[in-house]
């Protein structure tokens, strides 16, 4: 037991993190029963997670499956009991667990699970088991969220059968009664024990690593543990802290520095624009009298055609319409992540209340579909208004139902059942669908918005314009700023997705999204300025690709991250994968358009409200 004695020295660290309002700890008292629960078994290799107990692990009579919220069921997590004997201070050595044959399909099932590095997921008062490890180039301490079932050296396959258990307690009896639970780290061993004639187990020298259980060469596998309670100072509000305390701060602070220099090299230029330019030009058309009205030019020139009807309006407003949805559902999940309501401490929390607020932000999406429709006098408003409600939700759900099918063919965990499936629906067609009708109603109930120039009934012709001005470049050059703004945090992000790691830092991602609003906001407003000065007024749709573009920079990241970081061996995780990262990359063309949109038409309505027509 020479090996636990580092594990006293946990990292402190001042308390920045609380939980739930009405979320309690629990106090143990000495030698009360501290249950042990199994996870999934999870692998970055092929992304399809499984029960604890398809591997030939020590099984309970009755396997008790705990009460899952929506959002650990689309996580594939499948939290059950186990047999571990672990009680509150009392420490034991070398005990064992069960002993059972091995036969062919077991071996295969652990040389499968080895060869693809799947790790073991457990929990222990709501904390998960975590392996403690030394970085080598910074020399800092840090965690990885559970321990790998066995090793593959030189061809040989290694099971870990013997786990050494940590746990850290604090008590303060002025406090509360008993003591709690603020720490779990396991360190797994591979051992060859021994039965004696009395029944007693023997482990031999556990202080050496050496892995010994060579499954191939074995018939019966034996799996003991140890247990050792520490002492510690950590109180139970921070317990979390070590396990999401991530050391890249200084990348992180690379990437708020990178993005605010985009966003002040943007404000410099809109700064420019608006003091400087346009504050010139409204001076100027509006000296001008009637007399040298032929001798307009610039961006006053389209003022008849600047708010035309736009070509393939429905589809524009809905997309609007669900970027709004969307945008407002991200920045109250990150307000009450940041706040402690929404969490990675509780399991899938974040999931399910991004879901519940995107299907009650429903109303918003009809709302904003419906005010910009009525202002471009559309007439189908039952078309544009279904369409709102079910063309990003029912592409989304259509993509998830094809790969929940593969999984199933895969018998992984992560297969959602179909009662959840119905649930789902539930959330889409009883409540998303009617408040969508509900704020279309309100929405055309109102005025139109008002605009400042009337439009001319012929349009005017478009001149040739420079190659630089055209849609396709602008747009392309108008997504890599909002793409360069949040690319650092992106790596985080899909780190934490993919790579099964912590994270906790929502309070740099909402600096992100600002800074990513005011970047969408400024470059489409700046490129439409430049396109309007061009006389070229087919601006609308232009606004929106020019910050929507930046989803194309979004999925080519994550090729690249696919290539460079990851290993997925399995097919299956590889559509698991790129349909996800689509989803991702969809979502983000829509917030980042509805952003740019937003801004330009406001910018636009402003300035030619500002200048004197004829």
């Amino acid at each position: 037991m020479a090996r636990w004695p580092p594990l006293a020295l946990l990292l402190t660290c001042e308390v920045s993190a609380f939980y739930l309002p009405g979320v309690g700890p629990t106090e143990y008292l000495d030698e009360s029963s501290v249950e042990l629960k199994v996870n999934k078994l999870t692998s970055v290799k092929t992304q399809l997670p499984y029960r604890y107990y398809v591997l030939p692990y020590c099984r309970p009579k009755e396997i008790h499956v705990s009460a899952e919220n929506l959002g650990e069921i689309l996580m594939g997590d499948s939290i059950e009991n186990s047999l571990y004997d672990v009680r509150m201070k009392a420490n034991a050595s070398c005990a064992l667990l069960c002993d059972r044959a091995l036969h062919d399909e077991d071996k295969a099932a652990f040389k499968s699970m080895i060869d693809n590095e799947y790790q073991v997921n457990w929990l222990v008062d709501n904390l998960p088991a975590a392996m403690k490890y030394q970085k080598t180039r910074t020399g800092a301490m840090s965690y990885t969220n559970g321990f790998p079932v066995g090793l593959k050296i030189d061809g040989s396959y290694y099971v870990h059968n013997h786990i050494q258990i940590g746990l850290y307690y604090h008590s303060n009896a002025e406090e509360f009664e008993g003591s709690r639970v603020v720490g779990f780290e396991v360190f797994p061993l591979s051992l060859q024990q021994q039965k004696s004639p009395d029944g007693a187990l023997q482990c031999g020298n556990m202080d050496d690593p050496v892995p010994r259980f060579d499954l191939m060469k074995e018939d019966t596998i034996i799996y003991s543990y140890d247990v050792v309670w520490i002492p510690s100072s950590i109180r139970w509000a921070s317990r979390w802290d070590n396990y999401l305390k991530m050391h890249e701060g200084q990348i992180h602070w690379f990437s708020i520095v990178n993005s605010l220099m985009i966003v002040l090299f943007l404000s410099g230029m809109v700064a420019m624009i608006l003091l400087r330019t346009l504050h010139r030009d409204i001076a100027k058309y509006n000296d001008m009298d009637a007399d040298d009205s032929g001798e307009e030019t610039g961006w006053k020139l389209v003022h008849g055609d600047v708010f035309r009807k736009p070509p393939h309006s429905k589809a524009l407003a809905v997309s609007v319409g669900s970027g709004v949805q969307l945008l407002v559902c991200s920045c109250v999940t990150l307000v009450f992540s940041a706040i402690g309501f929404l969490s990675p401490v509780h399991r899938g929390s974040i999931l399910q209340g991004m879901l519940l607020l995107f299907t009650f932000a429903g109303i918003l999406a009809g709302y904003t579909s419906a005010r910009f429709y009525k202002m471009w006098k559309g007439e189908d408003w039952k078309k544009t208004t279904l369409l709102t409600a079910f063309l990003y939700p029912g592409t989304v759900f259509c993509i998830f139902f094809i790969l929940d099918l593969f999984i199933w063919g895969t018998k992984s965990s992560g297969a959602v059942p179909f009662t959840t499936m119905f649930a789902l629906l539930v959330l889409w067609f009883g409540i998303s669908v009617p408040l969508v009708f509900l704020g279309a109603f309100f929405g055309y109930k109102k005025a139109p918005i008002s605009l400042p120039v009337r439009t001319n009934q012929i349009p005017r012709q478009v001149p040739a314009q420079p190659w630089y001005i055209t849609g396709t470049f602008s747009c392309l050059v108008g997504g890599v700023l909002p793409f360069a703004g949040v690319f650092t945090e992106l790596f985080f992000i899909m780190s934490s997705i993919w790579q099964h790691q912590f994270y906790y830092l929502f309070g740099f991602l909402m600096l992100v999204l600002v800074i990513l609003v005011v970047t969408c906001a400024e470059i489409s407003i700046t490129l439409a300025y430049f396109q309007l000065t061009n006389e070229d007024y087919n601006w609308w749709w232009r606004s929106f690709f020019t910050s929507a573009s930046s989803a194309l920079y979004v999925f080519g990241y994550s090729c690249l991250y696919y290539f460079t970081r990851m290993k997925i061996g399995h097919y299956v995780g590889a559509l698991l994968y790129f349909g996800y990262m689509f989803v991702i990359s969809y979502t983000f063309a829509l917030i980042t358009g509805a952003i740019g949109f937003s801004a330009t038409f406001f910018f636009v309505r402003a300035i030619y409200g500002s200048i004197k027509i004829d």
